[in-house]
C-alpha cells in the first residue's frame, strides 16, 4: 500500500515564492504523526510532501492521499483533491478547517476526518483495505492522549532535515482552557486540554537526542500541575526549549520554566486595551502588567515572541502607535502582528457574518495578513496600511537595534537565534505587499 501525505502551500508558506524563509520554519508534526499511526500490518510505503519547502509532483504513485487543511490552504487543498481524484486516487482530508467546515470539505474528498485522528486514521486505513472506507470519521467523545498505543514516535525520518531550522519539534499537550472568540481551538476541539504522559514526552526527547527543541503546545501552562511536573522532568535532560504560553505566568512558573531549559516563549498579548481584550474573550490578559511580565521573563533569560492583533471593534488608529511604543520601550525580542481574522466556525465569524461584515469567503485570504471583514473604526485600507507600517517600523534596522541592544549581553549565548529571527522577520516585514492581492491586500 502506498500512502502520500501532503501539507499544502498557502499564501505565505510556499516553496520558492513564499514569504517565510528557512529561518522562520520549524518542522511540522501533523504528517509525521499520521505516518507513525499507519498500522504496521499494512506494510505501507509512506511519503510526505510539505509544499512549504518543496515542489509537489502533479502525478503521484499512491493508493491513498491524505492532506491536512487549515483555512488559508483550503483552496489549494480542493484544487489538489480534484486533480488526484481525477487520477482515481482516493483523497482523505483532515485538520482544523475540515473539523470546522466538514460539509464543505466533504464535497472535495472521498473521506474526511474531524477532530484528532489518533484512533480514526488507523481505522480509516483498515476500512480502506477491507473495502469499506466510510465517508466520515469523527473523534470519539472519550478521546484522550493517555493510551500509549495512541502515541507512536513521529516519523521525522520522512522529512528533509535541511529544509527546516529544526526537526526537533515536540508536543506534550493539546488544546486550551480559554475561549477566545477568534481562536479555532475551542470551536474545533472544545476547551478540554489533553496531556501526554510526562514519561512519554521525556522518552521521545531522549530517543531523538534533541538538545534544542520546540514545543508546539498551544498553551503549555494550561494545566499548571502538569506543567510543573513536565518542567521537573526536563531539568535532568539539560535541553534548551522554546514554546507557547499565555500571560498567566507567575514568578514561580517563570523560574521553573527557566530551570527546565526554557529559552523563548511565544505569548499572545493581543492588545493593550482592556475593553478589546474583553471583547475577544481574553480578559485574563492585564495590559497594566505586560511590561513587568516582559521584564521578568528577560531577567530569567527567556526571549519573547510577542503577538498582537489589530482590527477589533474597539481598536482605533491610536492602537497601532501604542503597540509600537510598547514593543520598542520594553524590548520585546520578536514582536509579531496580525490582522483579526474571523475563521469559519468561531464565535467571531458568526457575529461578523450576522452583522453582514464579512467581505470575502475566499479562504486563501484567511491568513492573518489580509482584511476579510469590515472594521468598526477605520476603513479596511487603513487597517491594512497601518498594520504593514508597524511591521516595517519595528523591523527597520534602527528598530531592531533599539529593541535588542539592551539584550545583547543578557542574551549573548542566544544572540545568533535572536538576530537570525529578527532578520527573518525583517525580510517578512519588508515584503508583505508582494504577497497581497493585486488590489493591495484588501479582500
Amino acid at each position: 500500500m502506498k500512502i502520500v501525505l501532503i501539507s499544502p502551500k498557502g499564501p505565505l508558506y510556499r516553496h520558492r515564492t513564499g514569504i517565510f524563509r528557512k529561518s522562520l520554519r520549524a518542522a511540522p508534526l501533523t504528517l509525521t504523526t499520521l505516518a507513525a499511526l499507519v498500522p504496521a500490518e499494512l506494510n505501507a510505503e509512506i511519503k510526505i510532501y510539505d509544499e512549504g519547502v518543496e515542489d509537489l509532483p502533479t502525478s503521484l504513485d499512491a493508493d491513498l492521499i491524505g492532506m491536512t487543511v487549515i483555512t488559508g490552504t483550503a483552496p489549494r487543498v480542493y484544487e489538489l483533491a480534484a486533480l488526484f481524484r481525477k487520477q482515481s486516487i482516493p483523497v482523505v482530508l483532515g485538520g482544523p478547517h475540515v473539523t470546522l467546515a466538514p460539509d464543505e470539505a466533504a464535497m472535495h474528498a472521498d473521506a474526511i476526518v474531524t477532530g484528532y485522528a489518533e484512533r480514526t486514521w488507523p481505522q480509516l486505513l483498515r476500512d480502506l483495505v477491507a473495502g469499506g472506507m466510510k465517508r466520515r470519521y469523527d473523534m470519539a467523545p472519550d478521546f484522550s492522549l493517555s493510551d500509549p498505543s495512541d502515541l507512536p514516535m513521529p516519523r521525522r525520518d520522512l522529512l528533509g532535515k535541511k529544509a527546516y531550522t529544526t526537526i526537533d519539534t515536540f508536543e506534550a499537550t493539546r488544546g486550551c482552557v480559554h475561549d477566545c472568540s477568534f481562536c479555532v481551538v475551542p470551536s474545533a476541539w472544545g476547551r478540554r486540554p489533553f496531556q501526554k504522559p510526562v514519561a512519554h514526552v521525556v522518552d521521545e526527547i531522549r530517543r531523538t537526542g534533541a538538545r534544542k527543541l520546540i514545543f508546539y503546545d498551544l498553551n503549555l501552562i494550561a494545566a499548571r500541575r502538569y506543567a510543573h511536573e513536565l518542567f521537573d522532568a526536563l531539568i535532568p535532560l539539560n535541553v534548551q526549549w522554546f514554546g507557547l504560553a499565555t500571560t498567566l505566568l507567575d514568578d514561580a512558573m517563570i523560574e521553573h520554566m527557566a530551570q527546565s531549559g526554557c529559552r523563548g516563549l511565544l505569548i499572545g498579548f493581543e492588545s493593550l486595551s482592556r475593553s478589546v481584550l474583553s471583547e475577544v474573550r481574553k480578559p485574563f490578559n492585564k495590559p497594566e502588567h505586560f511590561a513587568e511580565l516582559v521584564r521578568n521573563l528577560h531577567d530569567a533569560g527567556i526571549l519573547i515572541n510577542g503577538t498582537f492583533v489589530f482590527g477589533s471593534d474597539g481598536d482605533g488608529e491610536d492602537e497601532f502607535d501604542a503597540v509600537e511604543d510598547f514593543v520598542m520601550s520594553t524590548g520585546v525580542d520578536l514582536p509579531r502582528f496580525s490582522i483579526l481574522t474571523p475563521f469559519p466556525g468561531t464565535p467571531l465569524y458568526r457575529r461578523l457574518d450576522a452583522e453582514g461584515r464579512i467581505l470575502s469567503r475566499d479562504w486563501s485570504l484567511y491568513d492573518g495578513q489580509h482584511v476579510v471583514f469590515e472594521p468598526r473604526q477605520m476603513s479596511s485600507a487603513t487597517l491594512l496600511a497601518r498594520h504593514e507600517q508597524v511591521w516595517r517600523s519595528v523591523y527597520s534596522a534602527r528598530g531592531i537595534v533599539e529593541r535588542t541592544a539592551s539584550r545583547v549581553f543578557q542574551s549573548f549565548g542566544r544572540l545568533p537565534i535572536l538576530l537570525g529571527a529578527n532578520l527573518g522577520y525583517r525580510y517578512y516585514a519588508r515584503n508583505l505587499a508582494r504577497f497581497y492581492t493585486c488590489d493591495g491586500g484588501v479582500a
